[in-house]
């Protein structure tokens, strides 16, 4: 079940592409907790989750698994993918190994929410 969404944006050739980033509820597992989450990109979309030993390091494990999907992205290199304002961030905590790919407001929080 989602939880949250997100809408980001894509300039494409003058058109405006909406890109969906949606997480669903964490699950418990037998041995661990999930959190599933989708990228929807415009060439096709992206699943993936986060694992911990409880609902809440499964949602913040989703959560930088999202942030480091999209700061790696061959749209965010491109500088044309966008949450508000172009070269502000998109909002989402990244883990330490990647926070000098940050910009804008990410970059201000040092990667964090």
């Amino acid at each position: 079940m989602k939880i949250a969404e997100r809408m980001l944006h894509y300039s494409d050739g003058g058109r405006d592409v909406a890109i969906a980033v949606s997480v669903d509820l964490p699950v418990q597992g037998e041995r661990d907790w999930s959190c599933r989450y989708r990228i929807g990109w415009p060439e096709g979309a992206h699943e993936g989750a986060g694992y911990g030993v409880d609902s809440t390091q499964a949602l913040l494990l989703a959560m930088e698994a999202i942030g480091t999907d999209l700061y790696t992205s061959d749209h965010h290199r491109s500088g044309r993918l966008r949450w508000h304002d172009l070269g502000d961030g998109y909002g989402y905590p990244v883990p330490k190994t990647i926070r000098d790919l940050l910009i804008g407001g990410d970059a201000a929080k040092n990667g964090e929410i």
